[in-house]
């Protein structure tokens, strides 16, 4: 009798044993299960450094040595109001000479005024936007020297403005980003009554390059001034 009294009361001992421990070791599960997700942004605000203008120009005529020497001679004016501008043959390629025949063309359409359609591009780039800027401010001294620009073509519109400096910038804007997720976290644990652990998952996220000013329209390869941002999200421990 008193074996099993002693056998009953081991084992009633070992089940709340058992149960403090196993519930022990489910308040630990969750608490290492408890996570905070924190975003951290990084943002500069940055000049292009390379500009890209394609002018494209044409003339029309009906005989086609005129319109050849006429297009030669646009692309001199182009080239000479460049140059007053600071931005020498360096920085200046001729491209893209097409040659429209409309007659050729008609497929018993009312006949062009011009039988003859000629165009060609001058692209420009340089490493120095401001002076690109600068003479496209200017684009009326062509207009007034006879030269008919084409608002034709996949860069037509005025100058494209590119910063391409962006690896220079990430380490020190990914160390920001990462600070400013670990400070987010920080207060946070401080709220809940919280102690912050160790990063359990993290995403650097992508860096993006955006208008300084952004509406609706805007396009951010037409502005010089540019804003870099990158968010990382960041997944801390609380304990």
């Amino acid at each position: 009798m008193q074996s099993n009294v002693l056998a009953g009361t081991l084992i009633a001992v070992g089940i709340a044993v058992g149960g403090w421990f196993a519930g022990d070791a489910l308040v630990r599960g969750r608490a290492a299960d408890s996570v905070v997700t924190v975003k951290g942004v990084a943002e500069r605000e940055v000049q292009a450094d390379l500009a890209l203008w394609p002018m494209q120009f044409v003339v029309a005529d009906d005989d086609l040595a005129r319109a050849r020497a006429r297009i030669a001679e646009s692309a001199r004016e182009v080239t000479a109001f460049l140059e007053r501008h600071g931005i020498g043959a360096a920085q200046v390629q001729l491209q893209d000479l097409g040659v429209f025949d409309t007659q050729a063309q008609r497929y018993g359409g009312q006949p062009a005024a011009r039988r003859y359609v000629i165009s060609q591009t001058i692209m420009v780039r340089t490493t120095d936007p401001q002076k690109v800027f600068d003479a496209s401010q200017r684009i009326g001294e062509l207009l007034e020297a006879g030269v008919v620009l084409s608002s034709d073509g996949p860069m037509a519109g005025g100058p494209t403005y590119l910063f391409t400096k962006l690896n220079d910038l990430k380490p020190a804007m990914i160390a920001e980003a990462t600070a400013s997720a670990r400070q987010a976290a920080e207060q946070f644990a401080k709220d809940s009554g919280s102690r912050l652990g160790g990063i359990r998952q993290a995403n650097q996220g992508l860096f993006v390059i955006l208008p300084r000013d952004q509406a609706p329209g805007v396009q951010e390869e037409r502005q010089r001034t540019k804003v870099v941002r990158v968010v990382s999200t960041i997944d801390y421990r609380l304990e």
